[in-house]
């Protein structure tokens, strides 16, 4: 009895606390509630994140981060770090991708060495001040302050040196092949970076420009760590080192650039986007460029933690896919080419990988900001163009990691949701040759004979994730389904993929209730452990897997014997034990890790293939459910903490999950041209469309205890679907949700309430 009341204790100051948790201010300023720090307390074997705190411009080209690991480390940045050894031009987009086009640049007061372990220095977070457009740090060794703001495709540096006859600057153009030349005369450093973690990459370059705005008294050039005569070096790994005395206080500026295409294109850049603007210039138009993007979303109404929260995320996801065109000399855009290492006209985008963002960032963008997007969708036909295939991911080329061929997803969506004026045709000329042919590096379709010719991927064929890469298949299949009717393709082509879609049914298994994978010969594959990672999936288990029928589950539905079996079977995903069978990997990989310390069963949403899962409810009649579980995840999942984020942020999609589960509703189906409706977080969230229309979405009586929808009115109407359509959103409108403490078991639960699947379609 005792325990039970001290435990009812506990809730009741826990809800308590969490009701009292001070309201944001009017926000006015939104780039300052941003924590760029937010998910960098990662590690190997333990992922919060596995961020770094990034300074540019959204969809920048190049971005600066500090440097704690060392040369090669996809951890560049981890905040349990002490020390710093340089400050990165980085284009990575995530630890497990690593990095290219890189170059580091360090202050000193030490001994002239270039070596990573004799110019690092000791910080401290207490010093350490990092936003979207800026980044200050005190580094101690050295007792000089370092300051960095960036543009699209060039930065300023601005660094307090103490009273030293030594103080100086090494530029690390890092392994791998690179060059650097100092000409003091004109207080320039130039050279190039060839350093990359995947290709082949045909004449890659990472050229940089650099102006010192203080003449060089001494100039050093290094291959590796040998100090070399003269001040031009080429070799597998060199430094320059640049010196001078310098006053207590004084502040030297730097001037940097790069280019993937040359250094005249360095030049160019730097001109264009810097000029003669000082720091606090270049500075304040990073800012101002920030809050004018960041504000298409407004929040009132939220507490502290959750603004910060929302900007945090927001700002994570304008980031990927970063930009790798440059404008030549008439403004045009034109591109270094990952595919053919050729320079293009064009646009062209890298460091993203569809597998996981096909399912709420690139909605978000088609939604949000689409001017982006059709750059974007260019850039995918000009990959096809110049290598003959769509990226599954792109990092900068084609890179051999995940599955599916969830390009389909991200051509479709954005042309079925408006978005014009890029070669649509090409791109879906794509779409058929990579659902056909199985191409290099991940592009097309792995086991496609198979999955042509059985409606699915065997297990025994020695091709790995075999029913993961059957569930994507089929979903993508729809996607193309779809394109090709809105293009006017001939029945006979848009029916097979249509049909194709279907293939799912092929690898649900009726006796168990779950998704299985299936050998050549018809026959499921034994013994089957529902809880194994790996294996017949990706990253997951069955339990994560078989709700990847985005596109009709109305359809898994009826294979797991109806509503109420669908619902049970979802709600046992929270209330199983984490249990989980290693064996394909031999360990404990930190996606296991992380649902199991998550404190919610089996979900997992520290990786994507179950991310959508809460949202599913509302296609059995139950949306209440969604409602508390998509609450839950946001409170216990997200904070704009180091260790803020539950798993890999993956470029931007963890992220999306949580800034549209904000607004209130979720793309569980891209290419759908539906979201499915959860409940708002903010008493007042405003959608500022690109088209000038605006969404408000009201909730004032939204709150920790209120997370439940009792009514809505869509524009002074009530409305009872379990979802929004994207078109009517580009519409404007006001949506007014009634919120309660008590779920409304009513609302939402006809069969016409039910967003979209294939089956219903008429």
């Amino acid at each position: 009895m005792k325990k039970s009341l001290l435990f009812l204790s506990t809730v009741l100051l826990a809800t308590s606390a969490m009701a009292q948790r001070p309201p944001a201010p009017k926000i006015t300023d939104p780039v300052e509630w941003i924590n760029p720090l937010m998910g960098t307390q990662s590690k190997y074997d333990l992922s919060n994140g596995n961020t770094y705190p990034a300074v540019a411009v959204p969809w920048g080209m190049n971005f600066w981060t500090p440097q704690t690991g060392r040369m090669g480390d996809g951890w560049q940045y981890t905040y349990d770090a002490y020390k710093i050894n340089g400050f990165k031009q980085t284009h990575q987009p995530s630890p497990w991708m690593n990095d290219y086009g890189q170059f580091a640049i360090m202050p000193s007061t030490h001994k002239l060495t270039v070596t990573q372990k004799g110019r690092e220095s000791w910080f401290s977070h207490k010093t350490e001040i990092a936003k979207p457009y800026y980044y200050s740090v005190y580094l101690a060794d050295h007792d000089v302050t370092t300051e960095i703001t960036a543009t699209e495709r060039a930065a300023q540096f601005r660094f307090t040196f103490p009273k030293s006859d030594s103080s100086h600057i090494v530029i690390d153009a890092f392994d791998k092949g690179s060059y650097i030349k100092v000409l003091r005369g004109e207080n320039k450093i130039v050279g190039y970076s060839t350093k990359y973690a995947r290709g082949p990459l045909k004449n890659f370059k990472n050229w940089f420009v650099i102006y010192v705005d203080k003449p060089i008294t001494l100039a050093q050039v290094y291959a590796d760590s040998v100090l070399s005569s003269g001040n031009e070096i080429t070799d597998k790994h060199v430094s320059a080192l640049i010196a001078f005395s310098t006053k207590a206080g004084e502040k030297v500026n730097l001037r940097v650039a790069s280019s993937f295409i040359s250094l005249e294109q360095a030049e160019l850049n730097l001109q264009r986007e810097v000029g003669k603007n000082s720091f606090d210039a270049t500075c304040a138009a990073g800012k101002a460029t920030w809050n004018k993007t960041l504000s298409r979303l407004s929040i009132e109404g939220g507490s502290v933690d959750q603004a910060r929260t929302f900007y945090s995320c927001l700002y994570r996801m304008l980031f990927f896919p970063n930009k790798m065109y440059e404008l030549d000399a008439k403004n045009q855009p034109i591109h270094w080419s990952a595919q053919d290492g050729n320079v293009h006209p064009g646009y062209k985008f890298a460091g993203t990988g569809f597998w996981d963002t096909f399912r709420a960032l690139y909605p978000f963008l088609n939604l949000v900001y689409p001017s982006i997007n059709k750059e974007m969708q260019a850039g995918l036909a000009n990959d096809y163009k110049e290598g003959g295939w769509l990226p599954e991911w792109s990092s900068p080329g084609y890179s051999d990691v995940m599955v599916g061929n969830n390009s389909a997803s991200v051509v479709s969506d954005a042309y079925l949701k408006g978005l014009r004026g890029y070669d649509i045709n090409t791109l879906y000329e794509a779409l058929i040759h990579g659902a056909n042919n199985d191409g290099p590096n991940a592009s097309g379709r792995d086991g496609v004979e198979y999955y042509n010719q059985l409606g699915y991927v065997p297990y025994d064929v020695k091709i790995n994730e075999n029913a993961a890469r059957t569930l994507e298949y089929a979903y993508d299949d729809f996607t193309i389904y779809k394109l090709g009717k809105a293009l006017g393709k001939p029945a006979s082509e848009t029916d097979l993929y249509k049909q194709r879609s279907l293939n799912y049914k092929k690898l649900f298994d009726t006796q168990t209730g779950w998704m299985r994978g299936k050998n050549k010969d018809g026959k499921f594959q034994s013994p089957f452990n529902p809880f194994k990672w790996g294996d017949a999936f990706t990253e997951g288990n069955s339990l994560h897997y078989t709700w990847s029928v985005f596109h009709d589950m109305n359809g898994l539905i009826g294979l797991m014997g109806g509503k109420e079996k669908f619902v049970a079977k979802l709600d046992s995903i929270w209330t199983m034990p984490p249990i989980f069978d290693d064996s394909y990997y031999g360990q404990v990989i930190h996606e296991i890790r992380e649902m199991q310390i998550a404190g919610m069963g089996q979900y997992a949403h520290g990786n994507q293939p179950i991310q959508h899962m809460p949202y599913l409810y509302n296609y059995a009649g139950q949306p209440w459910k969604t409602q508390t579980h998509v609450r839950d995840v946001m409170n216990k999942l997200y904070k704009a903490t180091p260790d803020g984020y539950c798993g890999d942020e993956d470029n931007g999609q963890t992220s999306a999950w949580y800034v549209f589960s904000a607004m209130g509703f979720y793309p569980v189906c891209p290419g759908s041209g539906q979201y499915v409706l959860g409940a708002p977080l903010f008493k007042k969230l405003t959608l500022n469309l690109e088209n000038g229309k605006q969404v408000v979405i009201n909730a004032p009586a939204n709150s920790d205890v209120n997370r439940y929808v009792s009514t809505l009115m869509v524009n002074g109407k009530p409305y009872n679907h379990n979802y929004l359509n994207h078109t009517d959103l580009l519409k404007g409108g006001v949506l007014n949700f009634g919120m309660s403490a008590a779920p409304n078991k009513t609302r939402g639960t006809k069969v016409d309430d039910v967003p979209y699947s294939l089956s219903l379609e008429k």
